[in-house]
């Protein structure tokens, strides 16, 4: 048997009913793989009691030498969380010895941590330490300074005590206007020189007030400025890091390189999309984007990036049915209206400023967009009802319902999450600014709304998994733990589509240009938002909702001016209501005129609606659809046609409803 070999040592967060002691791991072959298995079974509690005074003896006789550098070389980022794996070269002396591995980051899940190793040793132990020394160094840099806001509030002090003494000796040089009594002759030189010493004393005790109050503002903008610098520093120095002691026992000293794998939950990436289209002959091109960022405490310098569209925080564990129970009185709850898009600005609690980067998304989806520099911003919504989650670096997460088109949060500063972040400042006077970020020196990154697409896209290899999809990108990315939001363009398609204009008047009488891609599920997408370009212009944004089981997506791509639509209501042919017989009768004429005012024709499709009745008493007679096909399950009409350059065609839709005279019907 070979003498060099692979040992693993990991912590898994599962029961088991087997655990490798200490003294059986020495026993084992070197290519063989040793794990120890935490649990809470009888036996192995007894297995550990065993091994326990093994454990003492062997990490007692431990050295602990030089802490050892680690580099992260590659990262698997989740929709939510990250896997991260960090290398290290270590010299290993013979006999027992404890290595410390620095670097690693404070927000890992310990659980997680994989440690695996090439040599003739064995691994005895592995043990996880917080290293405070980066907020020590925090802390001290804080309270310079604070010293030096000391200082200046002293000189604020004694500048504001100089400004009362100027203003009580102004105070009594105007009360002291009365020089000569009832009784006493005036003296006109005296007079004179007393009304000359008021005056330039007056003037000099006026122009020292004038200094102290510039003086006193300078203090007080220098006080702030040291108050935004404690912040920053608060926010931009490290927090603590993890250490790693792995206690090993080799026979003879050598070298080896140790890799160590865990997973972090401060991390994650959301998909955004460009899509272009020349004209509606073309194809149109899809720019897969996604937007990465991570606080784990740790720098992820020129790694190998790998997206997954897993997700490891949601629960592996299938639902179960209950049973659903009928009683009489059951009720309907009430349905909120549909929102397709949410608007709103975001401040900070604490002094109403705005805050730019913050991420909004929607819950449980990959759906996100950014504030910009004025905090505002705008998300699409899909169907449903959907919560908005808002973060950013420093303050309290903020969850609002989209229950409403406005929605504008104010997010408390969270003083917890100051202490433990890293952030890079934005700039001295937008320290608060998050934004979008570039590494410009390990990739080519394509900024929302830029012409990029033309340029040599990355090379992405894609991966499909059985529970996900694995995009591999070749070029090495730079992503600092600040919390920023860092675009990494992953693919980029050219999709054959089906283009067709559509209307529906009832609701809107906006006319949008749509896409159909078929055979869409081949490009593994996810739900997210999109920037609109046609024919070289931004038109707008739109959702891609890729929660439909169909083969065919759908995409809006905007709305386009140039196709005019009117829907009118004929009242002189309006049969409001009939009294005769125990019946009513309310008539609806609806006339809808269709316009293209474009110089090519287009295909459009148009769709109104009759109502459908869900009570016998009530009948719906259709009179006239111009030759449209009525569904009969929902009563949506469509008309189908091609309209040539400055045609017009008017479309009607009659319809009557029939009720009982003693009920009230709303008919539309």
């Amino acid at each position: 048997m070979s003498k060099t070999g692979k040992i693993i040592y990991g912590i898994v967060p599962v029961a088991a009913s087997y655990i490798c002691s200490a003294s059986a791991v020495r026993q084992l072959p070197v290519q063989q793989t040793t794990c120890i298995t935490l649990s809470n079974s009888i036996m192995i509690q007894k297995l550990l009691l065993s091994a326990g005074l093994f454990f003492v003896a062997v990490i007692g006789k431990a050295d602990t030498g030089p802490k050892i550098p680690s580099k992260a070389q590659k990262v698997v980022l989740f929709l939510s969380g990250a896997q991260v794996t960090r290398t290290a070269t270590a010299n290993i002396p013979a006999g027992n010895s404890t290595l410390t591995f620095e670097g690693l980051a404070a927000d890992m899940d310990v659980q997680s941590l994989q440690v695996k190793a090439g040599g003739d040793f064995t691994i005895l132990s592995v043990k996880r330490e917080l290293d405070y020394l980066n907020e020590q160094s925090k802390q001290k840099r804080v309270q310079e300074l604070q010293d030096q806001q000391h200082l200046i509030r002293n000189r604020l002090e004694l500048q504001n005590s100089a400004f009362n003494i100027y203003k009580e000796e102004e105070n009594m040089l105007l009360k002291n206007q009365v020089i000569s009594g009832a009784n006493t002759s005036l003296d006109v030189l005296k007079l004179k020189q007393a009304l000359d010493f008021q005056t330039a004393r007056l003037t000099e005790v006026k122009r020292k007030q004038q200094a102290v109050n510039e003086l006193i503002t300078q203090l007080n903008a220098d006080l702030q400025k040291y108050d935004r610098q404690i912040v920053e520093v608060s926010r931009s120095d490290s927090k603590a890091t993890s250490t790693i002691q792995v206690t090993v026992s080799s026979k003879a000293a050598l070298q080896s390189q140790f890799t160590f794998t865990y997973l972090v939950n401060r991390a994650g990436w959301y998909p955004t999309y460009d899509i272009r289209a020349k004209n509606v002959n073309s194809p149109i091109t899809i720019t897969y984007k996604a937007n990465v960022n991570q606080q784990s405490g740790e720098e992820w310098n020129n790694i190998k990036l790998t997206l997954s569209t897993g997700n490891p925080s949601v629960s592996g564990s299938k639902p179960e049915l209950n049973p659903y129970y009928l009683n009489l009185g059951m009720v309907y709850t009430n349905q909120v209206a549909h929102i397709t898009r949410v608007t709103g600005r975001v401040v900070g609690q604490d002094d109403g400023q705005p805050l730019a980067g913050v991420a909004v998304k929607v819950k449980g989806t990959s759906i996100g967009a950014n504030t910009d520099a004025e905090g505002n911003y705008s998300i699409q919504i899909p169907q449903g009802n959907q919560t908005l989650v808002y973060s950013f670096v420093g303050f309290e997460v903020q969850e609002r319902s989209a229950t409403v088109e406005t929605i504008n949060v104010a997010l408390p500063t969270s003083t917890q999450r100051l202490n433990e972040v890293v952030t890079v400042g934005y700039s001295a006077l937008q320290g608060r600014v998050a934004g979008v970020a570039v590494d410009k020196a390990y990739a080519k990154v394509a900024i929302t709304g830029a012409s990029s697409y033309e340029s040599n896209p990355i090379v992405v290899q894609q991966n499909e998994n059985q529970n996900n999809v694995e995009f591999n990108i070749d070029n090495p990315y730079s992503i600092p733990s600040d919390g920023k939001q860092y675009l990494v363009e992953i693919n980029q398609v050219s999709v054959p589509a089906a283009f067709e204009y559509y209307v529906a008047p009832k609701l809107s009488t906006d006319v949008f240009l749509t896409a159909k891609l078929t055979n869409w599920n081949q490009y593994s997408f996810l739900s997210g938002e999109a920037n609109l370009f046609f024919e070289g212009t931004f038109i707008g944004k739109s959702l891609i909702d890729t929660r439909s089981v169909n083969d065919t997506l759908n995409l809006s791509l905007g709305a386009d001016k140039s196709i005019v639509v009117t829907r009118t209501l004929q009242k002189d042919l309006t049969e409001k209501q009939s009294l005769l017989g125990s019946n009513k009768k309310e008539t609806r004429d609806w006339l809808i005129t269709v316009r293209n005012r474009k110089s090519q024709p287009v295909n459009l499709l148009v769709q109104d609606q009759v109502p459908v009745s869900q009570n016998s008493a009530i009948e719906v007679e259709t009179q006239e659809q111009s030759g449209g096909k009525t569904d009969a399950v929902n009563g949506i009409v469509s008309w189908t046609m091609n309209l040539s350059p400055q045609a017009e065609k008017k479309l009607r839709l009659k319809y009557q409803v029939h009720y009982p005279k003693n009920q009230s019907v709303i008919v539309q």
